[in-house]
């Protein structure tokens, strides 16, 4: 018997991942690495949480970029032909949820739904209730039922897995409804890394969540100790340009570092 190594099998939901990169590869997507102020944010969601009202970091967050894509949909919006973009009415965001797979913790989607109607309260409730979903081996969204046709992708060959991804993200309206217009992962929240991470996405729009770290900022010609949260953000170059782009960036920002839209109650 060998001891020098062993062999792990990988579960079947990372099949979907190592697609999404390959395809995620091609798309014109501009990375933009942000740092935001979140201290003003940060203070509020404490100030809640002692009145009793616990909203999340990460809900907040979805709810913040939802509100700013619903103001801005082009930057959520599919390329429908080579003249011609779909906007969709709502913001449904993918959220990727840690769940345990076979004693593995694997990275799954929950598409939250009309995540620009919903407060941050409500979008808090429905990410934790998520943690709780049974999940099966063969499952690749949360809150979806999975078809036997999505059961019967993890046993294709690659090309033809590829190929099947290629023919949906052909199909915006069935894209928009499998896996939305959005899509959010917060890997960073792990640990506390000094840095970014570039993700890679198939969606038009991805915000990847790094972590919050204390930094100094000059400040009014002072330099006080904030704490600054990394985030890349991937924006389909396809669908917008860089001006609307940039006056995207430019009301993240100021929603961010307000801390908007948290319910004080």
């Amino acid at each position: 018997m060998n001891t020098q190594y062993h062999f792990k099998s990988i579960p079947k939901s990372r099949i979907a991942t190592f697609d999404i990169v390959a395809l995620g590869i091609l798309k014109h997507h501009i990375s933009a690495l942000i740092e935001f102020d979140v201290t003003e944010s940060r203070k509020k969601l404490k100030e809640l949480r002692r009145n009793g009202t616990n909203i999340s970091f990460n809900a907040w967050l979805v709810k913040v970029i939802a509100a700013v894509l619903q103001q801005h949909p082009e930057a959520a919006a599919y390329l429908y032909n080579k003249k011609k973009l779909i906007l969709f009415n709502n913001i449904n965001i993918s959220f990727l949820v840690e769940k345990n797979v076979n004693g593995t913790l694997v990275p799954i989607p929950i598409v939250l739904e009309k995540a620009n109607s919903k407060s941050a309260i409500e979008l808090s409730k429905e990410i934790e209730e998520s943690k709780n979903l049974q999940l099966s081996a063969n499952d690749i969204v949360l809150n979806k039922k999975t078809t036997l046709p999505e059961r019967i992708y993890y046993y294709l060959p690659g090309f033809i897995r590829r190929t099947v991804w290629k023919v949906m993200l052909n199909n915006p309206k069935f894209v928009y409804k499998k896996m939305g217009n959005a899509s959010i992962t917060s890997i960073g929240m792990i640990g506390k890394i000094n840095g970014w991470f570039i993700h890679k996405s198939v969606h038009p729009i991805s915000f990847g969540i790094g972590s919050i770290i204390k930094k100094p900022v000059v400040v009014e010609n002072d330099i006080r100790i904030k704490e600054i949260l990394n985030m890349t953000i991937l924006v389909d170059h396809d669908v917008i340009d860089g001006a609307p782009m940039v006056r995207l960036l430019n009301d993240l920002t100021k929603y961010i570092e307000a801390g908007d839209y948290i319910e004080i109650t």
